[in-house]
């Protein structure tokens, strides 16, 4: 079906960020997607910090952002925004990157006050990064995810629910991208 990318910003493996990354990538493999996944905790720090476009890393991130049909971008709130984490990701895409990309947002932070950090903080940054169809997303307060002693994550019922939907709505806008695109390919073979 769709290439999908997830960029999670979170600097720490164990954050509750990750329940609900591992909870859409479950959702939308058993919708037949490619997930590729690029975590702030697990890339290179010296690339990140450094800005090394030469690295293997950072190379193989910008070609599944440049295959992808949609971008989850993730994050906790920390301070009204997103982490510096995924900032640093997030300024390895060269500057059009997110053009023609469906963008989900997946946000998680200790209060629901920090709401806004996706419409004030986020949907700029993607607006220079070429990108104008961004989903409205989802976020999470800390207390609807719990860490169980598994490495695995226990979500809220509600939570559970809203991803769910954002996960039909990325379903949805991912339908009518390829019918457009199928479309296109038959003006051009038309024409």
């Amino acid at each position: 079906m769709s290439k999908i990318v997830i960029l999670a910003g979170s600097p720490t493996l164990g954050s509750r960020l990750f329940g609900l990354t591992d909870y859409v990538q479950e959702k939308l493999k058993e919708a037949g997607h490619s997930i590729s996944w690029f975590s702030a905790a697990e890339l290179p720090a010296e690339d990140l910090l450094r800005a090394n476009f030469n690295s293997e890393v950072v190379k193989e991130l910008n070609a599944a952002v440049e295959a992808a049909d949609a971008v989850i971008i993730a994050s906790p709130v920390y301070k009204a925004s997103y982490s510096g984490a995924l900032k640093t990701i997030l300024d390895l895409i060269p500057q059009k990157g997110l053009q023609g990309k469906v963008v989900l947002p997946l946000f998680i932070g200790g209060t629901i006050a920090h709401l806004l950090a996706v419409d004030y903080a986020l949907k700029p940054v993607v607006a220079a990064l070429g990108g104008t169809h961004i989903l409205s997303g989802v976020f999470a307060v800390d207390q609807w995810v719990s860490r169980l002693e598994n490495g695995v994550f226990a979500l809220e019922e509600q939570l559970r629910e809203r991803l769910n939907e954002a996960v039909r709505e990325l379903n949805r806008e991912l339908a009518v991208v390829r019918y457009r695109k199928e479309e296109q390919e038959q003006v051009v073979e038309l024409g």
